[in-house]
């Protein structure tokens, strides 16, 4: 076969199969990062509520229901220890986040 005859790879930007799970890929993240700012205003809201009636904010062993629920709940192929790490790391953002608004930091 000659040079000529060797179909040549497309860019990945060219790639149909590509540019359509790119885009699918995109929509998730763009879905993901409101369903996260919906979950930081719930939880800014909860903890105006707790601190006003004098309830702590963070609730470990809620947390940890919590985890053991989404785990049950879970079909992968997300690792129980990935889903683990994920939801971890969401409580640590979401403790930060709400933490810097009450500070005056950023606020959407």
């Amino acid at each position: 076969m000659s040079q000529a005859e060797r179909k040549l790879p497309l860019a990945p930007s060219a790639d149909p199969t590509i540019v359509r799970v790119r885009r699918e890929i995109s929509d998730l993240d763009r879905m993901l990062v409101e369903l996260v700012n919906k979950r930081l205003k719930l939880v800014a809201g909860l903890k105006r509520y707790k601190d006003e009636h004098g309830i702590d904010f963070v609730d470990l062993a809620r947390e940890e229901w919590m985890l053991r629920y989404l785990q049950r709940a879970n079909r992968g192929p997300l690792s129980q220890e990935g889903l683990a790490e994920l939801y971890h790391a969401l409580l640590d953002l979401m403790k930060r986040e709400v933490l810097a608004q009450e500070q005056g930091g950023d606020a959407a």
